[in-house]
């Protein structure tokens, strides 16, 4: 059943992406306020060139806060060695790639390395969660029982 769900059927084309030539302390504050582990960085024409963390951030926050100079741009600390995945990836396969990897999140990529969205853990784990849901009920339907409540909208 989860075999026949793409990357692209449960990502989330609603993200957060930074400019490289973006101060630290702006993308942490992004970061911070949208509560993301991190996010994309992309070039003018809307290509993936790197990745920027709140890893990657906090020790340029540090010193911003010690010294009260901005003086880290996005480009200076992102990560520029960047996995993405493609949209017709099986959901599944990449979830086995994050539990082995133990990556959390992953920039998802047209063929011309555009950013189309971002795919988390969370968010596969929602597909998978909400088609055993979805199973049960066709079950509880037919056994006179009621179907679980799902915790979040489709």
């Amino acid at each position: 059943m989860m075999d026949s769900i793409k990357v692209s059927d449960c990502m989330s084309h609603q993200f957060v992406s930074f400019s490289p030539s973006t101060h630290v302390v702006e993308a942490a504050i992004e970061l911070v306020k949208n509560e993301l582990l991190g996010g994309p960085v992309i070039n003018d024409a809307g290509h993936l060139v790197g990745w920027i963390s709140e890893q990657d951030c906090i020790g340029a926050v540090s010193q911003v806060a010690y010294y009260s100079e901005r003086v880290a741009m996005v480009e200076d600390v992102m990560s520029r060695d960047v996995t993405s995945v493609d949209g017709d990836r099986n959901a599944m396969d990449l979830a086995e790639d994050m539990k082995k990897h133990r990556r959390k999140v992953y920039p998802v990529v047209d063929s011309s390395n555009k950013v189309l969205g971002v795919i988390s853990r969370r968010h596969i784990l929602r597909a998978m969660c909400t088609l055993i849901m979805d199973s049960e009920k066709g079950a509880f339907s037919r056994g006179g029982h009621n179907p679980p409540h799902h915790p979040w909208p489709h």
